[in-house]
């Protein structure tokens, strides 16, 4: 039987090394994680893989943040597919959608769950 495995909170940046709509990426236990500053559409932040299983690249950190109707999403740059930043999911190829983790800010410090 597997024993279920503890989050652990991993301390990234300051908040304000992240420009509001835009992101950047982490090394987070040897994951590429892509965190987005969002300020006015109820996060402030959100997490989620940044490689891009569409073109197997880290790349979605790049990509332009936006909305489709009540949705969060993230473009990404290569293909343009667009990526929930709640849940990670893939709206043009669901199959492809990615993890989303945790995020929160303590005395400015953004930490991640992964």
């Amino acid at each position: 039987m597997n024993a279920p495995q503890k989050t652990s909170w991993n301390a990234v940046c300051h908040l304000d090394d992240i420009a509001p709509h835009t992101g950047i990426c982490a090394l987070v236990k040897d994951r590429h994680v892509a965190i987005f500053h969002v300020p006015d559409q109820g996060g402030p932040l959100f997490a989620i893989d940044n490689v891009d299983p569409n073109a197997s690249a880290s790349v979605l950190s790049r990509g332009l943040v936006g909305n489709l109707g009540d949705r969060i999403v993230v473009a990404s740059p290569l293909y343009k597919h667009h990526f929930d930043l709640r849940s990670g999911e893939c709206l043009e190829a669901p199959e492809n959608s990615v993890a989303s983790y945790a995020v929160r800010v303590i005395e400015q410090q953004v930490l991640v769950a992964v």
